[in-house]
């Protein structure tokens, strides 16, 4: 008698993704806001955008993954904050816009489905939605078997916030003397890790388990990291300054980030020794032997999130990002530039 495949046979266990489900849910119970109308299971997420608190609502979408920080999850066996990372890449981008996060989507794909190891991540994608103020509504676990190995997982993440269409925060009201304010990051962040792998994993042969002097624990837990969440400080400082623009320091770091909301007019002038920079970067730098543009152009450098004001607020937007818990410094200013300048130029400080 021929046997009978299934579809568990080709390596889906449709079972274990139902189990998964049920265990979830009560934690993604915990992120959800008034305005969530369906509970996880759906065909789709319901969010009833309450249209009477807005005068011109314009909605903001991004997403985002972790990149190879991925790696050192799996290298480490440790996946409870990688999903507060995915959450952090997509909500400081919207934010960045002036907008509040409203809701967020998962997709998780994975060659086996682990339930203890998902729900790990779970819990990272709740912390973040939860320290983000937005509701996770949905998500998709996908088990593809002979596409990943058993072990491996990779990550997306999508999130849409809400923002007036007149408090849109885009850059173009930036003008020569603004300053430029910096907000400390939390270490490397989920961008440059291939670099930092590649330098200190492979090139200078660190163990990843190994405690280093310079960062009190081992290089593994140091590259993991939670990317900063920068949500309700950036929203307190939009509803009581005049912020005229922010940027998120991520993929292409300083170089690559700030000349985008620097009109054309300006260029933005860093004071390279105005902040303090995090141990992981100096032992990249000097293992790897980067140089400074390279540098600046691939991490954050301990500068997570810029915001640029008019040169009268900034003590008080330090003053109050000091008692929001944030490490705030006084890193740059707008000046103007000549059409053959580049927007962003490094200096001493002066």
């Amino acid at each position: 008698m021929q046997k009978k495949f299934s579809y568990k046979d080709a390596g889906v266990d449709i079972d274990v993704a139902n189990i998964f489900v049920e265990k979830i849910k009560p934690l993604i119970k915990t992120t959800y806001r008034k305005e969530v109308m369906s509970p996880i299971g759906g065909f789709g997420g319901l969010f009833h955008l309450e249209i009477g608190n807005y005068n011109k609502p314009v909605l903001v979408s991004s997403t985002d993954g972790v990149g190879t920080k991925l790696k050192i999850s799996q290298l480490m066996d440790k996946h409870d904050t990688i999903g507060t990372d995915l959450v952090a890449m997509s909500v400081n981008d919207v934010v960045v816009q002036g907008a509040e996060p409203l809701f967020f989507l998962d997709y998780i794909a994975t060659g086996k489905l682990n339930i203890d190891r998902n729900v790990k991540i779970i819990e990272g994608i709740v912390n973040g939605c939860r320290e983000a103020g937005c509701a996770l509504i949905g998500g998709e676990t996908a088990e593809m078997p002979s596409f990943y190995k058993d072990d491996e997982y990779d990550l997306a993440g999508f999130c849409v916030g809400v923002v007036e269409a007149d408090k849109i925060v885009d850059g173009s009201e930036i003008r020569v003397r603004d300053k430029i304010i910096g907000i400390a990051s939390n270490g490397i962040h989920s961008n440059g890790l291939s670099l930092a792998r590649k330098v200190l994993l492979e090139k200078g042969k660190l163990d990843i388990n190994k405690k280093i002097e310079d960062f009190g624990h081992s290089v593994g837990l140091e590259l993991l990291r939670p990317t900063k969440i920068y949500v309700k400080s950036i929203l307190n400082l939009i509803k009581n300054f005049s912020i005229k623009g922010i940027v998120h320091i991520t993929g292409g770091g300083f170089i690559d980030n700030i000349p985008r909301i620097v009109p054309n007019p300006c260029r933005a002038v860093i004071l390279k020794d105005s902040w303090e920079i995090p141990p992981i970067f100096t032992v990249i730098k000097k293992m790897g032997n980067i140089d400074d543009e390279e540098m600046f152009r691939v991490f954050n450098m301990g500068i997570g999130m810029m915001v640029i004001a008019p040169d009268k607020e900034t003590p008080e937007i330090m003053e109050r990002l000091e008692k929001l818990g944030e490490k705030a410094f006084s890193i740059g200013f707008i000046e103007q530039r000549d059409k053959v300048e580049p927007s962003i130029s490094f200096i001493e400080r002066r």
